[in-house]
Formats: C-alpha cells, structure tokens, sequence
C-alpha cells in the first residue's frame, strides 16, 4: 500500500506552492506587455516550477505543436486542475475555461492576466461568441487548449466529448491535436487522488500534497487536418484517439443537440 510523505514534507511543500502562485500572481501582471515568445517562456517556467514543487514528474510522447504551426487547437481530456499547469510546462497555450474560474479569489487574476477565455456555459448564444475569440487567437499565431467533456473525470474513464467548441478549428482551418492526459502514482497504478472530484480546490490540494510523486504522462497524438469534416467527425476521432493513448473505454456517446451551437 503507498505511503503518505510526511506531514512536514506536506507543510513545507505547501509553503513553497504559496510563494510560487504569489510569484506568478506578480509576474501575469505585467505578463499581457511582453512580445509572445517572452509570454511562452514565462508560462512555461512557472508552470515547471509549480510541478517541481509538487513532485509532479512530466513525461511527454508525441510531438506538440511548434511555433512553425500558425493554428493549432489542442483538445485534452480532463482530469485534474493539474492538466493545467502540465499542459502549459510541455506547450504554453491559452485556455478556454468556465466563467465562475474568473471569479475565485487571486487563481481567477491569475488566469484572467494570461489571457485565458472564459465561458458561461448555461448561455447557449455564449458559444458562438467563444468560437469567434478562439479563432482570433489561432490567426494570432497561438496555441489553444480546451476540454471538451466539460468536466473532470478519475482518469479512468472518458466522457463523451462535445462538439461545439471544435466549430472554431473548422472555421479557422487549423490542425487539431488530440492530447491524452494521464497520471501514475508511484506504485505504478493511476493515480486518483490527482484527479479534481473532490467539492474544493482545497481537498483535491490536500491529496496531492500527501503523494511521495505523481508522474504525468501526456501524449501528443498524430493532428487531425480538418479538411472536409465537421466538428462532430472531429469530435469523435479525437476522443477515439485519446482513448486508445490512454487505453480506456468511452463511456458514454450522446447524441447532441441541435442547439449545442448557434445558428451562423
């Protein structure tokens, strides 16, 4: 049975992930002033540090998305408020996120200074809008992640993906990488107290805090061209493709409605 580090460890640990967010609270500040390729650098130095302190081992496979790529869209499976933080340690990109987050207490200044788009998701008319905002970032030159299950998961399982959000890679005409996300304990199994299931930030931080380690394993998989397809083929074999990196079963394919995104 895997073993707790020790309650000292945990403090200490939790003293140096406080002074790491008040860092980055500061430096998102003047984060939106410097060129892109100084954004990307600061993105993905704090977020390596943030894992660092955590004992969060990433491992990569595949390739992500360069700078050479003029739009690409990456679509992730959701676990953890760690996808994150992995995601932007591997291949700094902005984020599409639920509005609330815009609201917490300093993580919603934070997120909002680094540019992430946020959505409400009861407004059905707000996805047309959000589509628009992702294209305009992709002709910008960078990168965008979303989620498309819409909430988390244990890791052991993947959420029928909705489509709505993909409207924007079609229209832009961009590539689209499906990104499996994975977390191992140090025993080898998956590792379940990363995953966000808990109903506080703070007790999903607690569990994390106890772990000796957390490997992070994300896959890079082979990008979709949209070409012909609509957003409910990409859907679909994005979601296929995570599947088989992460060797888990879709659990569920509803059949969406026509409303899922507006009339153009």
């Amino acid at each position: 049975m895997q073993k707790n580090i020790p309650s000292l460890l945990q403090f200490i640990r939790l003293i140096r992930l406080l002074f790491h967010v008040v860092s980055g609270l500061l430096q998102s500040m003047v984060y939106p002033y410097f060129p892109l390729h100084i954004q990307r650098s600061m993105m993905q130095r704090w977020s390596a540090g943030l894992l660092s302190i955590l004992a969060v081992r990433l491992r990569c496979y595949g390739k992500p998305p360069t700078l050479e790529i003029p739009r690409a869209l990456l679509a992730a499976n959701h676990v953890s408020w760690l996808d994150v933080c992995v995601l932007m340690a591997a291949c700094p990109t902005r984020f599409v996120a639920k509005a609330e987050i815009s609201r917490w207490p300093v993580l919603g200044m934070l997120c909002r200074n680094v540019g992430t788009l946020f959505i409400e998701r009861a407004r059905r008319s707000d996805t047309l809008k959000i589509n628009q905002q992702i294209e305009a970032v992709l002709d910008q030159g960078e990168c965008v992640t979303v989620f498309p299950e819409g909430t988390t998961t244990d890791g052991r399982q993947l959420n029928h993906f909705h489509a709505s959000l993909l409207q924007s890679v079609v229209t832009a005409d961009a590539l689209l990488y499906p990104v499996a996300i994975g977390y191992r304990n140090c025993a080898g199994g998956i590792c379940l107290e990363a995953a966000y299931i808990e109903p506080s930030l703070i007790l999903s931080l607690k569990k994390i805090l106890k772990q000796p380690y957390i490997n992070a394993e994300l896959t890079f998989n082979q990008p979709i061209s949209c070409g012909m397809k609509n957003r409910r083929e990409l859907a679909r074999l994005t979601e296929q493709a995570i599947a088989a990196s992460l060797a888990i079963s879709i659990v569920h394919k509803e059949v969406e409605k026509l409303h899922d995104l507006p009339n153009e």
